[in-house]
């Protein structure tokens, strides 16, 4: 399916590699200017790089996701130059560690909070006003199959991915009534340094390309899609009904 977002603003968290990179860039060529945000300034470099090529245009933002003064104003600063948002992929995460729960340090416990929860609310306190101005808002926050399956030793991440679920269920439920639509995403195991990380005797080979992810993510900011408060599974490429923790 061809996308058309020519005139259309997007950002993009985590947008300096794996799969909010590959994002970037598909949006780009759907015809989307694309608000790249990521901490690493030389990955936001080749992105834009990247972007060029394939006739695309970025603005670069770089900052980190524990900053949450930087991202109240980043609403700011999108309207003053835009005065509307019509495309967010919440993508930015962090892993923590795989280990038992009772032994998992404090700060490291803190910093997933921070990041894949505390930062994602704070985004979309920042960037709704911007897209509920956009004719066709749409917003795709990035969950994992760890929020449901809760497997031994993941339970920082489990419990950060469930919360984030849960944030973008009650946004979706409080914005029904209005253009946006707003999606969870599992994008399932893919060939990212967080997955390995996570598990690294794992040939990466036998994984989906964090670009293949990027190409099913597209369609899902369209005007054609039109379900809200539900998540969409990569791997299966189909949005489902919520569903109780497994």
């Amino acid at each position: 399916m061809t996308i058309d977002l020519k005139g259309r603003i997007a950002l993009v968290t985590g947008a300096s590699r794996g799969i909010g990179y590959f994002t970037a860039i598909e949006l780009a060529k759907a015809g989307a200017h694309v608000i790249a945000c990521a901490r690493t300034v030389g990955g936001l470099e080749d992105l834009d790089d990247a972007i060029k090529a394939v006739g695309g245009t970025a603005t670069l933002v770089p900052f980190d996701l524990s900053d949450m003064a930087a991202i109240d104003q980043l609403g700011g600063h999108i309207f003053e130059r835009w005065g509307k948002l019509d495309i967010a992929v919440l993508n930015a995460g962090v892993l923590g560690v795989i280990s038992p729960i009772g032994h998992v340090e404090a700060k490291v416990f803190d910093k997933v909070m921070t990041i894949n929860v505390n930062a994602t609310w704070r985004l979309i306190r920042s960037l709704e006003p911007l897209l509920v101005k956009s004719d066709q808002g749409r917003a795709l926050i990035l969950s994992s199959g760890a929020a449901h399956k809760c497997k031994p030793f993941w339970g920082p991440y489990s419990a950060s991915k469930a919360a984030v679920e849960a944030l973008a269920r009650t946004w979706a439920a409080e914005t029904q009534r209005l253009p946006l639509r707003v999606l969870s995403v599992d994008p399932g195991a893919t060939r990212t340094a967080m997955r390995a990380q996570a598990m690294p005797g794992e040939d990466p080979a036998t994984l989906p390309h964090p670009s293949e992810v990027a190409a099913k993510l597209v369609p899902l900011v369209g005007p054609e899609q039109t379900e809200t408060g539900k998540l969409y599974q990569v791997r299966e490429g189909k949005i489902v009904d919520y569903r109780m923790p497994e």
